[in-house]
């Protein structure tokens, strides 16, 4: 007779799964924690805190860069986006922790992001074929270059 399945398995199914995570991204991630722990000591934040601001900004700072066409941190070699996933981790686990310092500006009335996208919505329903966008390709030509 062939076992359906594992007694384990109706409980173990229903538990956080790691099997969901990128293995390659979740080891990137761990290079950049790596560097930092090289250069301000494996798991300072956990014992000093975080500011949001700090981590906000450092990830923001390597998105940036990434978005504007600059993929590897010069730094560590890895990627921004690595490293701005990174930022946020470190920035997630004070946060968890309750030892991060809140010391973003005061908050916006509830619901300000949906009156943004609702009139962005209405700039698309204005123009409703667009130019194309411009953008980099692997050969550096722009998209819209007619030569």
């Amino acid at each position: 007779m062939i076992k359906q399945t594992n007694p384990k398995d109706a409980i173990g199914v229903r538990k956080s799964a790691t099997s969901v995570l990128s293995a390659n991204v979740k080891h990137e991630i761990a290079l950049g924690l790596l560097e930092g722990a090289c250069k301000y000591g494996r798991h300072n934040y956990r014992v000093a805190g975080v500011r949001y601001s700090v981590y906000y900004d450092a990830a923001n700072r390597h998105l940036d860069q990434w978005w504007e066409g600059e993929d590897i941190d010069k730094d560590s070699g890895l990627s921004h986006v690595t490293k701005a996933m990174s930022c946020l981790m470190v920035l997630r686990d004070s946060m968890l922790r309750e030892n991060a310092t809140d010391d973003r500006p005061p908050k916006c009335q509830d619901g300000w992001l949906e009156e943004i996208n609702k009139k962005a919505g209405e700039i698309l329903d204005k123009y409703p074929e667009p130019v194309e966008a411009y953008i980099e390709l692997s050969d550096k030509k722009l998209k819209n270059d007619t030569n």
